[in-house]
């Protein structure tokens, strides 16, 4: 089955935008998948003049044609649009409601005329003024008796008065008189046979002409040197915005209007991106494992998803203002960022949670193994270990991009992990240290319950009178050492346990 050109009018005689057929004619042939890889062709001329049979010839389109049987008359109304078919790039047609028509010199204004050849001048990269050899030179449209004289016009003379009517046109025109036409502009003129009279020719020479029409936009091409090219998935915007300003007859600010595109398209794809990244399944998958414990390569695996979509984005904004452009990913970035912090958060405490236990472990571990003086110093090294290995798992779980709030959240972890480790360590030093203590007092007890019963062949009854007052002892010249008083006074507590 043959291509479709899924041609439709896009502007009715009346001036209304067909605004669901624009979107139908975008998702059908997948428009804004081009990017910046398409070009605009309008075509815009006197009416009947071969506009319609013209673009269907070099584009394979299927816009309606008059028939000569009828004679002249009003075929195209408004603006249609139609895909070029068997040319890339993608190629868009515009074929315009012909200018001079009796039904519109009827109503009494040429308003519509103007605004539809002022909208294909500001929308297309290219565009055709069709129009009889017999035109140039006249404001309206000339009688067939002058074709024979148009004939026998050398090509040369009628491009040179054809040049000469722009350049005038131009000069009245142009608002700042240093600008030439060329400073916008790439004038070709061409000349074709005759549709009717030479039509073998007239379907050679514009087979010629297609050609030039593929790989338009490439360097060399009829359109290669064109700048700051919208993409594709922002024409249907454009297309209204401009529409809307001639119709209101604004100044057609087209750099305004570029910039407002693009705050629009920009925004419109990051809004895109960061829903599908909340619906990815990698996405949905880690927040599911996070929630019965930590996910291996964490990191690695969400820095992967956040740059996908990220890149989606560059791609898609491609050719868009640079400012605008960067200012929406930042923000795009930021929001991203806000999205997946709750998930971060969550591994952080698991790590958190695994360096805990496995410092309480190792700690027990320490009070069995390892006894004497270098307890403490193990126990400190124990923390400081758990600590690098808590380190390590914030650096496998980080992700390549974080705003400040990513550090401040690790840092706040970090600090409470430390203080916990450390009121573990105080509490078993303490513990540590009070069992110590309880064993060697347990040890003099035994030494003193040993040793109290004979003191230097004095009983201890005896031994308690002889330092009862330690004056006396002292006076009879029994000098008694403070470690002896110490144990006559565990022996003392004995004797009043034992009476």
């Amino acid at each position: 089955m043959a291509e479709d050109c899924c041609g439709f009018q896009l502007i009715s005689g009346d001036g209304v935008l067909n605004v669901k057929g624009l979107e139908n004619f975008t998702r059908t042939t997948n428009l804004a998948q081009r990017r910046p890889s398409y070009a605009v062709v309008a075509v815009i001329g006197p009416q009947s003049s071969g506009k319609s049979t013209l673009l269907n010839k070099l584009f394979r389109t299927d816009f309606w044609m008059m028939d000569a049987h009828e004679g002249r008359r009003q075929t195209t109304q408004g603006i249609w649009m139609g895909k070029g078919i068997g040319i890339e790039p993608f190629t868009i047609a515009m074929d315009v409601e012909g200018s001079d028509s009796g039904e519109r010199a009827q109503e009494g204004t040429t308003t519509f005329e103007k605004q539809s050849a002022l909208f294909a001048l500001a929308i297309a990269d290219i565009v055709i003024i069709n129009m009889w050899c017999q035109d140039i030179g006249r404001e309206h449209a000339a009688s067939r008796p002058l074709l024979k004289t148009v004939f026998e016009t050398p090509l040369e003379r009628l491009q040179r008065d054809l040049r000469q009517d722009i350049d005038k046109i131009w000069a009245a025109a142009a608002k700042r008189k240093a600008q030439t036409l060329g400073d916008f502009f790439n004038v070709e003129i061409i000349a074709l046979p005759h549709y009717v009279h030479e039509k073998e020719r007239f379907n050679e020479q514009v087979d010629l002409q297609r050609q030039r029409f593929i790989d338009s936009i490439s360097p060399g091409g009829l359109v290669g040197d064109r700048k700051d090219v919208q993409p594709a998935s922002g024409f249907p915007l454009r297309v209204e915005q401009i529409w809307k300003t001639i119709k209101e007859n604004k100044d057609l600010d087209l750099p305004a209007l570029e910039v407002m595109v693009a705050t629009f398209r920009c925004g419109q794809i990051a809004k895109e991106k960061l829903s599908r990244l909340k619906l990815d399944e990698t996405w949905l998958a880690i927040n599911e494992d996070l929630k019965s414990g930590p996910v291996s390569e964490f990191g690695k695996k969400l820095s992967n998803i956040l740059e996908n979509y990220l890149s989606q984005y560059d791609m898609e904004t491609m050719g868009y203002e640079e400012r605008i452009r960067k200012d929406r990913r930042q923000r795009l970035e930021t929001e991203a960022l806000e999205a997946v912090y709750p998930a971060y958060a969550a591994m952080l405490q698991h790590l958190r949670s695994i360096a805990l236990k496995s410092f309480k472990t190792k700690l027990e571990k320490t009070v069995t193994e390892k006894r004497g003086d270098g307890f403490k110093a193990f126990v400190d090294s124990c923390g400081r270990s758990i600590m690098l290995e808590f380190k390590k798992g914030c650096e496998d779980a980080t992700i390549k991009k974080r705003v400040s709030g990513w550090v401040a959240g690790e840092a706040n972890v970090k600090e409470t992990l430390q203080l916990e480790i450390e009121n573990l360590k105080s509490d078993k030093k303490a513990e540590y240290e009070a069992e110590g203590k309880k064993i060697k007092n347990e040890k003099i007890k035994k030494g003193v319950t040993t040793s109290v019963g004979v003191v230097a062949g004095v009983t201890v009854g005896a031994a308690l009178t002889l330092v009862s007052d330690p004056v006396t002892a002292a006076a009879t010249g029994l000098g008694v050492s403070a470690a002896t008083i110490q144990l006559i006074d565990v022996g003392r507590d004995i004797v009043r346990r034992r009476s």
